[in-house]
């Protein structure tokens, strides 16, 4: 053979002979794909965190600007429509002003408690109930009007749910869908710390390793279980592992559900108090 001749090397993906430089640019395209994906995955993983922090700044101040206007409306909707000439109209208006106030406040949070609702909503009842003058319903009807006001604006920034809509809501559960995909996955200590730990970082299996205890398949039948239920990914073949949305969004939720079910220390029974301290011990 001359000097122009050039080896041939055997593709096994096509069953074809190919030459080095080929096989060569096909790896690096391979390669350069890999990290492409790569960074793409870190970027939105970024992005969501960055978007997460300037959604929450930007919720505060619109809040801000939507409590000053409510606050607003309480003062012209109770001067315009109470009943002027009355004994009691400045004390009443102090009284609905805070009530009302204190209401609207509710709408700086990101999930109102519908027992906090209701109970303005009965306290605007009581007093109406025992109102002593034929004019108190004018004003009580200005207060009432109001109130639902807020309460509707609650709604449509869907930070409030009376029971009712709860209800029909818990209706459509689909009970094998959560087991499957949000219960099962994560009813496992060792996946519960692994999804932890994948929050707001990438981690390695060596890193999972150490966290766990766990080693070799123990460890990747976990691994396994997360991504199949698309909590976890990996960026690519023996590449770190990163939370998805849908994994952030089940951690996030397990938090929210946590948090809400912790009764404060002076609220426990002594029973209670003392299965509590076995606990800790």
């Amino acid at each position: 053979m001359g000097n122009s001749s050039k080896v041939k090397v055997h593709s096994e993906a096509s069953g074809t002979f190919e030459s080095p430089e080929i096989a060569e640019m096909k790896a690096i395209r391979t390669k350069l794909s890999e990290m492409h994906n790569d960074i793409k995955k870190v970027m939105e993983h970024s992005n969501r965190v960055t978007l997460e922090s300037a959604l929450e700044s930007s919720r505060n101040e619109y809040s801000n600007v939507l409590l000053s206007h409510l606050f607003e409306d309480i003062d012209t909707g109770l001067d315009r429509n109470m009943a002027k000439k009355c004994p009691d109209n400045r004390n009443c208006r102090a009284t609905f002003t805070t009530l009302l106030q204190n209401n609207a406040g509710l709408i700086k949070q990101k999930n109102v408690d519908e027992t906090l609702v209701s109970k303005t909503r009965k306290q605007i009842e009581e007093m109406r109930t025992g109102a002593s003058y034929s004019k108190c319903e004018r004003c009580f009807s200005e207060v009432s009007s109001l109130f639902v006001k807020q309460v509707n604006l609650m709604r449509s920034m869907r930070i409030y749910e009376d029971n009712r809509e709860q209800k029909l809501d818990i209706s459509t559960l689909e009970t094998d869908t959560v087991i499957n995909q949000v219960l099962e996955p994560v009813a496992n200590n060792q996946r519960l710390e692994i999804l932890k730990a994948v929050a707001f970082g990438t981690k390695s299996f060596s890193a999972f390793s150490e966290l766990t205890g766990l080693r070799g398949g123990n460890l990747l039948f976990h691994l396994q279980k997360l991504t199949e239920s698309g909590l976890i990914l990996q960026q690519h073949e023996r590449g770190d592992y990163m939370i998805t949305e849908k994994g952030y969004k089940i951690l996030k939720g397990l938090n929210d559900i946590s948090s809400a079910l912790q009764v404060p220390a002076e609220k426990l029974t002594s029973t209670e108090k003392i299965q509590a301290g076995k606990t800790s011990t």
